[in-house]
């Protein structure tokens, strides 16, 4: 599965929550076909919904998509390390692997602060792979928030 194919879609959904005044965090789901599942990005400002980030509302629609809620044999592309209340819904959907952009300092939860998706107390691993187009992940973070500053 060619990982940087897939981060640059969830790149364009990142682009397109800077434009609607989101924080610029895209996600897309991939089947083992690589056929693009859903995709969705940040909306935690136009929906008021703290829960509204990006992995949250591509497992939603790849839910809905797909009529169940268990995401096996799926691949989760996100442009930033998911936070604990992402991994967790991660861990919930049975995803087979997670594959991230940049890591996140102040909030990742699979291997930068926590590890969520790796712990084996919990019922389901997910493999986990960071640092797929991390220059451009981690530049448009920090342009976004140099802009907001």
């Amino acid at each position: 599965m060619p990982y940087e194919t897939f981060m640059k879609e969830a790149l364009t959904e990142a682009n397109i929550a800077w434009d609607s005044g989101e924080v610029p965090i895209g996600a897309v789901v991939v089947d083992g076909e690589g056929n693009i599942i859903s995709r969705a990005h940040n909306q935690r400002e136009s929906q008021s919904d703290p829960t509204a980030h990006a992995e949250i509302q591509a497992l939603r629609t790849a839910g809905k998509a797909r009529g169940k809620w268990r995401m096996e044999g799926l691949t989760l592309f996100v442009t930033l390390e998911p936070c604990p209340m992402c991994a967790g819904a991660i861990v919930q959907s049975r995803i087979k692997k997670v594959v991230y952009g940049c890591d996140d300092p102040k909030a990742g939860a699979c291997g930068t602060l926590m590890n969520i998706t790796a712990d084996s107390r919990l019922n389901h691993q997910v493999e986990t792979v960071g640092g797929v187009l991390e220059a451009e992940c981690k530049q448009l973070m920090t342009m976004f928030f140099k802009e907001r500053r």
